[in-house]
């Protein structure tokens, strides 16, 4: 069944558009212009999630919030404004809006909203109808499949017989790596691979969350318990109750809110804003970071104690480039998804594309080339993808990449030099600059910032050796 949503905003044209671009996504959709004809429509029909718009003729999206809050519980809500305010955006979460968002609106970032929303008061709602306890639900009802790819190198043998190592125990874990790597699907995999897989899978993004929502949003709130708590919330602890609490950017959590999660991961147990009753806690919890957790604690922004709460068992995430041919393993598993989403039916990539994507640095990692074939595949008409649609930074690839001829170049130099100090020294200031060369795509103004010298240096180290490439 199609999901209904309501579009409260009195521009008419950006309604009219929001309107037609979820209908194509497969939304039952509704508009209104103005808080009391919203009210009305709502009176006589059931909405799964209602898009406000903050300013309006004849009331604002606080006041519209409440009414929905105090009379549809089960309908979920986001604010759509035109200028951003955080203590706004807070208060309104506080009224128990999942999301508050700023024009001008980016397709793919609402749509993401919406089905993030939707699944949050899905949760929500179960909650509501069972009076105040999660029933034990199946993996479905959290989380789609996992997206995780089985890669073919080394590091990706190494890494899946880490989750089939830990997935069967209890073991709280750490996962490393930079952004983009893919934490939270290795944290979904582990889910699936593991005794909870019956049970929820929550996952909860700590790089955004401030002091004033922390204690809620964890432990959630009776209603009536502080101002604006129209509603019982129910804690992301207590939703993953008996499964999987993934906490994304631990890293990022303030000292404060850092010493009220110990509490609760050492005691198993937790009391709601407002109450006075223990909930016993079973949850696993796995947290990812793309911070050095260690240093943070030498520096005093992390908690040794829940560092080592949370270290039972540690995985680090490899960065893409060095996955090797996994890049071309999850490219078709990325290009079988996109031409699904688009209804298209390409066949795979050019041998010039295979070869950008091999050589290419990919510093967003998995999600960088998540992304890209997306772009890529809707931009491509054939039955191939070819060069000509990928972006400048890989495109550049095709036309001066063998760069590995660059490194045969300078290897000749040292072939005949007598093996003295100072062609040690010069041949170890080459690597190190070919290093660099490499790890920003050979743009030669980015590496000689990196290098602390300046482009006519570098250029003179180089003196006779072609090194195409951005400036």
């Amino acid at each position: 069944m199609k999901k209904k949503i309501l579009i409260i905003d009195d521009e008419v044209n950006i309604g009219l558009l929001l309107s037609k671009f979820l209908t194509r996504n497969g939304f039952d959709i509704e508009n209104a212009i103005t808080g009391n004809s919203a009210m009305e429509i709502m009176a006589k029909n059931t909405f799964d999630l209602v898009l406000c718009d903050y300013r309006l003729d004849d009331t604002d999206g606080k006041e519209i919030l409440i009414k929905i809050k105090d009379n549809y519980p089960k309908t979920g809500v986001i604010i759509i404004t035109g200028y951003s305010d955080i203590k706004l955006a807070v208060q309104l979460i506080k009224l128990g809006a999942y999301d508050y968002i700023t024009k001008p609106l980016y397709p793919d970032e609402i749509l993401n909203t919406i089905n993030k929303a939707l699944e949050t008061q899905r949760a929500l709602n179960e909650n509501i109808s069972s009076a105040n306890k999660i029933n034990s639900q199946s993996e479905s009802e959290y989380i789609n499949h996992t997206d995780y790819v089985e890669g073919i190198s080394d590091v990706s043998s190494t890494l899946l017989k880490q989750i089939q190592l830990i997935a069967p125990t209890s073991y709280s874990i750490i996962l490393t790596g930079k952004s983009g790597t893919g934490k939270e699907y290795v944290a979904k995999t582990i889910h699936l691979n593991s005794l909870r897989k019956d049970k929820p899978f929550i996952a909860m993004d700590c790089g955004s969350l401030t002091k004033e929502l922390a204690g809620s949003e964890f432990f959630g709130h009776e209603k009536g318990s502080f101002t604006g708590a129209l509603y019982t919330k129910i804690g992301h602890f207590e939703q993953a109750n008996g499964g999987t609490l993934f906490l994304d950017e631990i890293g990022n959590l303030s000292y404060e809110i850092q010493a009220t999660l110990l509490r609760t991961v050492q005691e198993r147990k937790l009391k709601r804003i407002g109450s006075i009753k223990e909930i016993d806690l079973d949850v696993r919890i796995i947290v990812a970071t793309n911070e050095n957790l260690v240093e943070n604690i030498g520096k005093g922004t992390f908690r040794e104690d829940l560092y080592h709460r949370f270290n039972e068992f540690s995985i680090h995430i490899p960065s893409l480039k060095k996955r090797g041919a996994d890049i071309l393993v999850f490219a078709d598993k990325f290009l079988a998804t996109a031409n699904e989403e688009l209804n298209k039916n390409i066949k795979g990539f050019s041998n010039e594309v295979k070869n950008c994507f091999l050589h290419y640095t990919w510093p967003g990692n998995v999600r960088e080339l998540k992304n890209v074939i997306r772009r890529v595949a809707l931009l491509s008409d054939g039955n191939e993808i070819q060069v000509d649609v990928l972006p400048l930074e890989l495109a550049n690839y095709a036309k001066d990449y063998d760069k590995e001829k660059i490194l045969d170049q300078v290897k000749s130099k040292f072939v005949d030099k007598p093996k003295n100090l100072k062609s040690a020294a010069q041949e170890a200031e080459y690597d190190t600059i070919l290093s660099v060369l490499k790890e920003v795509n050979f743009n030669k103004t980015k590496a000689a910032k990196i290098l602390k010298i300046d482009r006519k240096t570098l250029y003179n180290k180089f003196k006779g050796i072609k090194i195409e490439g951005s400036e």
